[in-house]
């Protein structure tokens, strides 16, 4: 995902969620050709929900989203959030639904990483340039 020149990343990423919100979805579900949904973390040290959008494939049932961070470093926040606390909430168009958020097993996770690569070829860049290996989180939908 990209911003306007000189634009922070902060600030698009909050137009984007809050024009997702206000529009259940019809608006901002599919970013640059992509499906995205909202997933709210609790945070690890404030205690208060955070919501991002993000990426996402599927696999059967399960959602995945990659924790890429743009290829930096460090994981983004929301992932160490889910570590911390892996019930999340998450919005995918104008369904809202809770969930267990995981990362994705050394087993499990070559073939969910192609086939979120393949959906987003950006990913593989970003791989690249990092110095550790970008998490793909499994979402499961809390059952009844």
């Amino acid at each position: 995902m990209s911003h306007e020149p000189g634009e922070s990343p902060t600030k698009w990423v909050a137009d984007h969620v809050r024009k997702y919100v206000e529009s259940d979805g019809a608006k901002g579900h599919i970013f640059h050709g992509a499906p995205t949904l909202l997933i709210t973390t609790i945070g690890r040290r404030s205690g208060l929900p955070r919501r991002t959008a993000l990426i996402y494939g599927r696999d059967g049932e399960r959602y995945l989203v990659v924790g890429s961070n743009g290829g930096a470093d460090e994981h983004p926040l929301w992932f160490h959030n889910l570590l911390a606390q892996p019930q999340v909430r998450v919005q995918v168009g104008a369904e809202v639904f809770e969930a267990v958020a995981r990362p994705a097993t050394s087993e499990e996770r070559p073939r969910l990483w192609e086939i979120m690569a393949e959906m987003w070829p950006t990913y593989t860049g970003y791989q690249r340039k990092a110095a550790r290996e970008i998490p793909v989180v499994v979402i499961e939908r809390n059952t009844p």
